[in-house]
């Protein structure tokens, strides 16, 4: 559906100990340790994790229709940073100063809908950033790049690993020596180009954090290939979660599912020509197109038959994110310039007038 925000979900994640205290909750966790600054030393931690492995987050949220969802479309971009807000980021920033900073306590902005049936209520004044891949939300952080077709399991995998790594390293600093809040303000010295609170849309914004340094893979089929980068399988060794050779087989499936999924959509875009475009196009009078139309179809299978005859999963999803997001997307012009012309009752492909608007001149059952 081009130019139509497309559906994606939102995971929103947190972490607790065994004895059931929330590690993102600032109170809960001063309460359980006694120490004002262990919610500073657990953000320290994620920020970490999320600057050294973003690769790791966008491998886990690359999906076919993420190639065309993320950078727009109520979706953010595929550089991976996270957002704090505004006190957040200061109470980290003081922190990692040295500054006296105590318990970390949001802020909290009034709610006033307006209604007299629900009075103005207050909530923290955190808020999420849509344009963020990683906003922290209150209690929880939101990944808001999830495909909407996708299984949880993987994203959450990688959130809870990368960070279980980072605590391990903690630990080790701190049981050899180490103040936690050193170790904290080490970690967020050295990786605090991973937080920006700013618009991610914009394209200036885009090409900063990308001079920045942050993780920034916009090809899905690249990112998936990163399953099998050797930082990675180390660390999914390292942690008990996977093997090298769970990693490479994963790699593999991945493309493999990413090139069948363009195959099956190649193969429906020749049906609609086929059958809908070019009879709509002759019986309008304009069988001047035809000749385009056909061409069009054999481009298209001819380029699925050149992926069919490589052997590399990892080269047919190359080949076949070509195919998808050039050259469908080049055909798929001209049978737009057709619909403009052809007479709608002429025209059997649904329109996005019939598919997004209740039409009470249509005869269907919805009609008033």
């Amino acid at each position: 559906f081009n130019d139509i925000n497309g559906p994606g979900k939102h995971n929103n994640w947190s972490m607790a100990s065994s004895e059931g205290v929330m590690l993102l909750n600032p109170k809960d966790i001063t309460r359980a340790s006694g120490n004002p600054l262990a919610f500073a030393v657990v953000m320290a931690a994620i920020v970490a994790a999320v600057d050294e492995h973003g690769d790791l987050m966008r491998l886990s949220i690359a999906s076919p229709g993420n190639d065309f969802r993320l950078g727009a479309m109520e979706a953010p971009p595929a550089i991976i940073s996270t957002y704090l807000g505004e006190d957040m980021t200061i109470y980290l920033e003081r922190f990692m100063n040295g500054e006296d900073v105590g318990e970390y306590t949001p802020g909290t902005k009034t709610i006033n809908l307006g209604i007299s049936e629900v009075l103005p209520f207050q909530v923290p004044a955190e808020d999420r950033n849509r344009t963020s891949p990683f906003p922290y939300g209150g209690n929880r952080f939101e990944f808001r790049a999830v495909g909407s077709a996708q299984n949880v399991s993987l994203v959450n995998t990688v959130l809870s690993t990368i960070c279980a790594e980072k605590f391990a390293e903690f630990a080790d600093a701190i049981e050899g020596g180490k103040s936690p809040e050193d170790v904290a303000r080490e970690a967020l010295k050295k990786h605090w180009k991973v937080i920006f609170n700013g618009d991610g849309y914009a394209l200036e914004n885009q090409a900063m954090l990308t001079d920045r340094g942050l993780w920034r893979i916009d090809s899905g089929v690249e990112s998936n290939r990163r399953f099998i980068a050797e930082k990675n399988i180390n660390l999914f060794e390292k942690m008990g979660v996977l093997s090298k050779e769970e990693c490479e087989a994963r790699e593999s499936i991945l493309h493999a599912h990413y090139s069948g999924t363009v195959e099956m959509e190649a193969a429906c875009m020749i049906e609609m020509i086929q059958q809908d475009v070019i009879p709509a196009v002759v019986n309008a009078k304009m069988e001047g197109l035809v000749p385009e139309f056909e061409a069009a179809v054999e481009t298209l299978k001819t380029a699925m038959h050149e992926i069919e005859a490589i052997e590399s999963e990892y080269e047919k999803a190359q080949l076949s994110r070509t195919l998808r997001l050039e050259t469908m997307v080049e055909l798929r012009k001209i049978c737009d310039e057709a619909e403009k012309k052809v007479p709608s009752n002429l025209w059997t492909l649904a329109t996005y007038k019939e598919l997004l608007f209740l039409d009470p001149h249509l005869d269907h059952p919805g009609a008033v």
